[in-house]
């Protein structure tokens, strides 16, 4: 998800931390519940703030202690804090600092894409992944209730369909509006905005190109929080004539029949939206659907997807893009199993093949920062092997990527740096939602995960289909409408993963996650009453175990 939409919502595996959603900074963590971070450095300069406190009366506020902190740290540079990227984790850890006393700067800047899409303030989620992505998806599902609609008496038209230049129309004014009051509040807030691309000159000091011109800036702390960007695929025809997610929420024209080129949460969400708003999208899958998910319910989601009428190519790659003289394009690819090369035409091409960290302008060297392929490796306090540098969000390496994460993991940052705060980002248990027409959700472990961390036999998955009640009327298929438990199997049964496919699933996981950060047990879950007639209140009738071998297709609703 999610996805950052949009994350390459993830080539990653969560590893769960039987842990509170914070931990002091000061606590001892155990090698076994980290080994999955890349530690770099220790907690001396932690340890140097704190020495600072100390040497502090007692009874001063939190501004004034900021304010005494900042001028034994930052000497004569420009600013306390300079952020570079201007995405929601970056502008939470300005603001947040500002609120507690810093002299921050926030650096922002958009490389038009290869099609000259740009855009302003906010980052990733709020120009071209979660909210824009959420509106077509919204969209899609809105046409999709009016034809419903029918079977519950409302007289429709059945000629309905969308308008591509309206809908694009009003999710960009929408996202223009924020950028405006994104600006707007970065100003009422006191943290100054930069619209420069910066670089590293040393590790203290920053190029910024400006519009007007180059700008040096200083900064006793930064934090990187560039994010990333999608990938293009080295082929003939790649750049030139496919889009990405980056391009399709202001696309100028209708898509059309569309090769969606990837099956992570990202391609299948594009291809779920277009398909519900009446074009033809197809699926191109290298290898697996929805690498670092549940496989299981990624089995069951792409066949749902099918069900509707949405082709996948599998085991299939790309080898080049043409476009032909009536405009249309020309797509040549391999099934990699086979080696059968075949073609089609499509009108659009839209590569959703993962997402690279934007480290390559920054001139990390410079400072000495290290990095891990296109990611900034960090450890438990977001700290790069640079003890005054800093990385939050999509650009940190082994990371959930996704804007809720980023923006707690900033704010985090920002009081441990002038707020006298030990508490630091717990990176388990995350939820997320692939936005597909049938929506996924999910928290904690996937069964394969589970297995792999506690072994087959400890490891109890509780599962069932249900029929949401708003199925029943229009006669939907409710094939696919499946939730499922991974749990301990002994004990406590402590669960460590829930999974749900079906209507609204960010809604129905936001408030069980907080329930698996809680220590969530199946005796718990089972003795919980749920709100009938609900799609949520399925995990409170999870009873029927894949050990048993018992059906778990429901009998009734209601008994």
């Amino acid at each position: 998800m999610s996805l950052t939409l949009w994350n390459s919502r993830f080539s990653i595996t969560l590893v769960r931390q039987h842990s509170s959603i914070f931990t002091s900074a000061s606590s001892t963590i155990t090698a076994a519940n980290n080994s999955h971070y890349h530690t770099i450095n220790s907690n001396s300069q932690l340890q140097h703030r704190r020495n600072l406190t100390n040497m502090k009366p007692t009874n001063q506020s939190a501004a004034e202690k900021s304010g005494n902190k900042r001028s034994s740290q930052s000497g004569n540079y420009d600013y306390d804090l300079v952020v570079i990227g201007g995405g929601s984790g970056g502008l939470a850890c300005a603001k947040e600092a500002v609120a507690h006393g810093a002299r921050v700067a926030c650096l922002d800047y958009v490389k038009p894409t290869p099609t000259g899409t740009k855009w302003g303030v906010g980052g990733t989620c709020v120009n071209v992944g979660c909210i824009p992505k959420k509106l077509m998806h919204q969209a899609s599902l809105l046409g999709e209730s009016v034809h419903e609609a029918a079977a519950y008496g409302w007289n429709v038209d059945e000629k309905i369909k969308p308008d591509w230049s309206k809908l694009v129309t009003s999710v960009q004014n929408h996202i223009k509006s924020v950028n405006w009051v994104t600006r707007v509040d970065l100003r009422d807030k006191k943290v100054e905005y930069i619209n420069g691309l910066g670089s590293f000159v040393d590790s203290h000091t920053l190029s910024a190109k400006l519009k007007s011109g180059d700008r040096t800036i200083t900064a006793q702390t930064f934090v990187i929080a560039v994010g990333g960007r999608p990938r293009y695929p080295n082929i003939p025809g790649a750049v030139e004539y496919g889009i990405t997610s980056d391009d399709i929420f202001s696309l100028d024209r209708e898509p059309g029949k569309t090769l969606v080129v990837g099956a992570g949460y990202i391609g299948l969400e594009c291809a779920g939206f277009l398909k519900g708003l009446g074009y033809e999208p197809t699926v191109m899958v290298r290898s697996i659907v929805l690498r670092g998910f549940d496989q299981q319910m990624a089995g069951l989601v792409a066949a749902s997807m099918e069900e509707r009428g949405i082709p996948f190519l599998r085991k299939t790659v790309p080898l080049s893009v043409e476009k032909q003289p009536d405009g249309k394009l020309l797509v040549k690819y391999e099934n990699t199993e086979t080696g059968e090369v075949d073609s089609d035409v499509f009108d659009t091409v839209l590569w959703a093949i993962g997402r690279k960290g934007l480290v390559d302008d920054l001139n990390l060297p410079n400072a000495g920062v290290l990095t891990q392929k296109d990611k900034i490796p960090v450890d438990s306090e977001e700290t790069t092997n640079v003890p005054h540098i800093y990385a939050v969000g999509d650009i940190i390496h082994g990371k959930p990527e996704l804007t809720p994460v980023a923006v707690l993991a900033g704010r985090l940052l920002a009081r441990r740096l002038y707020a006298d705060s030990d508490l630091r980002m717990d990176y388990a248990d995350v939820a997320t939602t692939v936005f597909t027409p049938l929506e996924y959700a999910c928290v904690g472990l996937s069964e394969e995960d589970a297995v792999k961390a506690y072994g087959a036999e400890e490891i109890e998955v509780f599962h069932g289909y249900y029929k949401p009640t708003e199925f029943f009327i229009p006669q939907k298929s409710v094939r696919y409408c499946y939730v499922k438990a991974v749990a301990q199997r002994t004990g406590d049964q402590r669960v460590y993963g829930l999974h749900y496919l079906g209507p609204v699933a960010g809604e129905v996981i936001q408030g069980f996650a907080a329930a698996i950060k809680s220590g969530l047990t199946i005796p718990t879950l089972m003795n919980t009453v749920g709100i009938h007639p609900t799609t949520a209140e399925e995990f409170t009738r999870l009873s029927i175990t894949k050990r048993s071998g018992l059906d778990p297709t429901p009998a009734s609703c209601c008994s």
